[in-house]
Formats: structure tokens, C-alpha cells, sequence
């Protein structure tokens, strides 16, 4: 009698902590240092940017997702997603309409203000912010334990790496190739230190020129850009076409990056988003930069 009692309690004991942990909530911390309470996985999820759209699919997410922003056109199920405005520019009753019970915004992007609206209006909030290639492994991982898709998530960041350490370890003992990317032209911009960009030139073995500025995106001068005497040239644009005025370059003969050719152009799409594509970009980018390697004056 004594130890059927005791199977029962033990059984019931098991039941409430079963109970009490299908109801216990998710804790995350985002990528501000910001908590984010969930009751269970996110079921409907909106994306604020291309790329949290783009590596939320990839995170096995997409099927969990009931807006994101203009742009988000990858991978093509994304198209098909509800408009809630644009990255910088939010739409928040459109929000609030689709009920969503996570909204993932991306720090550098968009409006931190309609964030904490968002907030006030009682929706909860992650915002992220990659800034090294490493970071796109790990984002992946955190969309999967948001959603409760890790069992692809997991895999697909396991991939990233392995492709990341490959690449790394191709690149680790080439020469530095100072490199000067060029966002757009009016204005004249650049990526500074703390861009994902400027890791993805670092593991290519380039140097930055304007790696020293703090901002993500600084806008510069033709005079700057003189004065730094890039060896190398990368431009993007608007897609896959390389930008006409990549060759105004053309006329500033002194530069090194010109005198030998090196004007190089990645679509925008496989290098200014975070997400497992950039790994493309990076591999074009190492490309472009062993070019420039070759041309070197013997």
C-alpha cells in the first residue's frame, strides 16, 4: 500500500511539473540587451527588414510569419507576405491588424521610436542587429528558439559555419588588399568599422580604408576617398547590373584601384543582407580581391 502511494504521488507530482512547464515562458534577451517574454513559440511573426524576413525562412520560420516590409522579396514566398510599410518607415496600425505576438525590428535600420510604440501598444519587441558574419549563425539559432523551428535552425547555422571557417581559413595568410566600399554615390557612402561588410573584407583578407569610422553607413567625400588611395574598388547598386557610375572613378587616374582596373561590383542582395547569402557576397568579394592581388606590379 505504502509504495502505491508513493507511485501515485511521484505521478502527480510529474503531472504538475509537466503542467507548469508547458506554461512556462520563453526568456530571450535580444540583441540590445532588451527582454523578451514569450508564452510559447511565436506563431505569427513580423518582419521589419529583407533580411529578418529572408533568415527566418531559412530558420524553417516562414510558415510562422503574417507581415514584413517592403523589399522582402527572398526567397519568393516572401512576396506573397502582407506590407506593413517600408524599414525606416513602419506602418503600426497596419501592425496592430495582423495580431502578430512577436515583432522582430533590426536596430540600425529601423525607426527605434515606432519601436518602443510598438512596445507601448503592448506587442513584444526583439530587435537584432548582426554586425559580424558569426552573428548570422547565431541570429539563426535565436529565430529558431523563437519560433520553435531550431531542428532547422540548428542545421542551417551549423552549415554557415562551416562554410565561414572554410572561407577563413582560405583567406587567413593572403596579403591585405585596401579596399573601399561604396554603398552609392549622391550621397557618396561607405561602411564603417562595426558593418557586417567590414568583416566579410577583413575575412577576405582586405583592409577597410574607412574601417576607422564608428558609423555603419558614414557618408564621405571624393577628396576622402582620394586621400586613402583604395587598391581595390567594390560597388554595388540596385541588383545584379554593375552601377554606371562605378566609372566616374575613371577620371581620378592617381588612384591605385584605377590605375590597375580593380573596379569591382557584388549585388546588393548577397552582401548588404544579413543573412546565410552574404556568404555568397563574401565569396565574390575574396574573388575581387585576389583579382587585385594579381594585378600587383611584379
Amino acid at each position: 500500500m505504502e509504495t502505491r502511494m508513493k507511485i501515485r504521488l511521484f505521478a502527480a507530482l510529474t503531472a504538475t511539473f509537466l503542467a507548469a512547464s508547458a506554461h512556462a515562458e520563453l526568456l530571450f534577451k535580444d540583441d540590445t540587451g532588451h527582454e523578451v517574454r514569450l508564452r510559447e513559440p511565436a506563431r505569427r511573426i513580423i518582419a521589419l527588414a529583407p533580411h529578418i524576413a529572408e533568415s527566418l525562412y531559412a530558420a524553417g520560420a516562414g510558415s510562422r510569419m503574417v507581415g514584413t516590409v517592403d523589399y522582402s522579396d527572398y526567397p519568393p514566398a516572401a512576396k506573397q507576405l502582407p506590407r506593413v510599410g517600408g524599414y525606416s518607415r513602419i506602418d503600426l496600425e497596419a501592425i496592430v491588424a495582423l495580431k502578430p505576438d512577436l515583432v522582430i525590428a533590426w536596430e540600425s535600420g529601423n525607426n527605434m521610436v515606432q519601436a518602443d510604440k510598438l512596445r507601448a501598444l503592448g506587442l513584444t519587441v526583439y530587435i537584432s542587429q548582426p554586425n559580424r558574419m558569426e552573428d548570422v549563425a547565431s541570429q539563426l539559432e535565436r529565430y529558431g528558439q523563437l519560433a520553435g523551428t531550431s531542428a532547422v535552425a540548428d542545421v542551417e547555422a551549423r552549415r554557415f559555419r562551416e562554410r565561414l571557417a572554410a572561407l577563413q581559413a582560405a583567406n587567413a595568410s593572403k596579403p591585405k588588399v585596401r579596399t573601399f566600399y561604396q554603398i552609392w554615390k549622391a550621397p557618396l557612402m561607405t561602411v564603417g568599422g562595426p558593418q557586417i561588410i567590414s568583416d566579410a573584407i577583413r575575412l577576405c583578407g582586405g583592409d577597410n580604408v574607412f574601417g576607422h569610422l564608428k558609423q555603419m553607413a558614414p557618408r564621405i567625400s571624393v577628396e576622402a576617398v582620394i586621400e586613402a588611395n583604395p587598391e581595390a574598388i567594390v560597388a554595388t547598386g540596385m541588383g545584379d547590373a554593375k552601377p554606371e557610375w562605378l566609372h566616374d572613378w575613371d577620371k581620378w587616374k592617381s588612384l591605385t584601384a584605377v590605375k590597375r582596373d580593380n573596379l569591382f561590383h557584388i549585388n546588393p542582395d548577397i552582401m548588404q543582407r544579413h543573412t546565410p547569402r552574404i556568404l555568397d557576397g563574401a565569396t565574390k568579394l575574396c574573388a575581387h580581391l585576389d583579382v587585385a592581388r594579381s594585378r600587383r606590379p611584379k
